[in-house]
């Protein structure tokens, strides 16, 4: 991997971490795009350089930070099905990440609910995340399971589901980038622990470089959404999705040379 590939990568994954619209899966088009997705060390860093979006999250959310012992709980509780499903799944996953008809397939289908995602109501009053029952953060700690499947985007599942159990548009986005924070430090973690014995200079450089393009890509594609999502909602996102799998499956089916296993 060039440091020019992995700051396209790191664009891409700052951008899109947030967004309804599958960072994962942008992350495997991108790289098959570019040619590295059979390189080992490309998943690596699509699963490392999160960490730079971990970091735009806690600078936006630092006061969430200083709450009380309600916040952390309920950190917990979501996060819970994440640490156990995803370890039991990890390498099926590993599998998965290389995959571009996969993601094509669930880039459409998450799609098409966005599209009908508008017409649900937030009618609950909470306000605060502490707020949030506990059985409601548990049911969105399954749900954010669904974006172990590439292509579903962690981020639009639990905010859907958010909405879907009554939450408004900006309480249900600021839970899904508060959960992110513990589910992808997490994954990184574990991925830095599993390749730091063969890890090269060249490679630490390229994994550096990437989190700070990430962090700032991050900060600004959050604040914009936020803004975006209580003006105009979801659908765009889901046209977008529905546009991009369509293409996706015809140049596959068509023979164009994307990665699919």
């Amino acid at each position: 991997m060039t440091t020019f590939e992995a700051i396209i990568l790191a664009i891409v994954e700052g951008l899109t971490e947030y967004l309804p619209i599958s960072s994962t899966g942008h992350m495997i088009i991108v790289s098959s795009l570019l040619g590295i997705q059979d390189q080992p060390f490309t998943k690596d860093f699509t699963v490392i350089v999160q960490f730079g979006a971990i970091l735009s999250v806690l600078v936006l959310y630092w006061r969430r930070f200083f709450s009380d012992k309600n916040f952390y709980f309920r950190l917990i509780v979501g996060f819970l099905p994440a640490a156990v499903i995803g370890l039991a799944v990890k390498n099926h996953i590993d599998v998965l990440l290389g995959n571009v008809q996969v993601v094509a397939w669930a880039l459409v289908l998450g799609g098409f609910i966005l599209l009908f995602s508008d017409r649900l109501k937030g009618d609950k009053p909470y306000q605060k995340v502490q707020e949030i029952p506990l059985k409601t953060v548990l049911f969105l700690g399954f749900i954010q399971c669904l974006a172990f499947i590439p292509g579903v985007s962690r981020s639009g599942a639990t905010i859907v589901g958010g909405m879907a159990l009554g939450l408004n548009r900006k309480l249900a986005a600021e839970l899904s980038f508060l959960l992110a924070v513990p589910t992808l430090a997490g994954a990184t973690c574990l991925k830095v622990l599993k390749i730091y014995p063969t890890i090269e200079s060249s490679q630490i450089q390229n994994i550096l470089l990437g989190n700070a393009v990430s962090f700032v890509v991050g900060l600004i594609a959050i604040k914009g959404f936020i803004g975006f999502l209580n003006s105009n909602g979801l659908s765009s996102f889901g046209y977008y999705r529905i546009i991009l799998g369509v293409t996706l499956l015809l140049l596959i089916f068509s023979g164009y040379p994307l990665q699919v296993l």
